[in-house]
């Protein structure tokens, strides 16, 4: 039997490397970018069960520094889904495994992924089941945003220069 909640949300861990850092020691943005997107992709692909494509990345907040030997946990979760594409909320933690200190929110997006199919035509995608008020909280969320950006790619589809 398939665990709808299974679907929704996936956790990845790595421990941060000095390759994936500037001469200061802390890792590059765009090492983190791809790990989001990664998991962004990896539990939209899980939900959707059809190839995925990212199709916008939104409010990519840096809130701090990760150095080199961090344990980063990135979690991305399913928020919103429309009718072929999805939210993915993906946030970012960072870790001193020198250190007893908790992890900390390093990271954090929104991710738009667009459901395709074999021809790589925008498919259907199931309904998102929600059992909880957070949920209903981030879907209405997800829906307001999902909104705001469909009216200002109609506004750039017809601007005019």
């Amino acid at each position: 039997m398939d665990n709808f909640k299974n679907r929704t949300q996936i956790t990845m861990s790595i421990v941060t490397e000095r390759s994936q850092a500037n001469y200061a020691g802390n890792i590059h943005g765009g090492e983190i970018m791809k790990l989001m997107d990664s998991a962004a992709g990896a539990v939209a692909y899980k939900y959707a069960r059809t190839n995925v494509v990212t199709a916008r990345v939104d409010e990519l907040q840096f809130h701090l520094p990760i150095y080199i030997g961090a344990l980063v946990t990135c979690t991305a979760t399913v928020a919103y889904v429309g009718s072929s594409s999805m939210e993915v909320i993906v946030t970012v933690d960072t870790e001193d495994l020198r250190s007893d200190n908790p992890p900390q929110r390093a990271l954090s997006a929104y991710f738009t992924m667009v459901s395709l199919d074999e021809n790589g035509i925008p498919s259907k995608l199931p309904d998102l089941k929600i059992n909880t008020e957070e949920e209903r909280t981030l879907y209405e969320e997800g829906k307001k945003r999902h909104e705001e950006h469909r009216k200002a790619r109609i506004k750039l589809k017809n601007f005019k220069v």
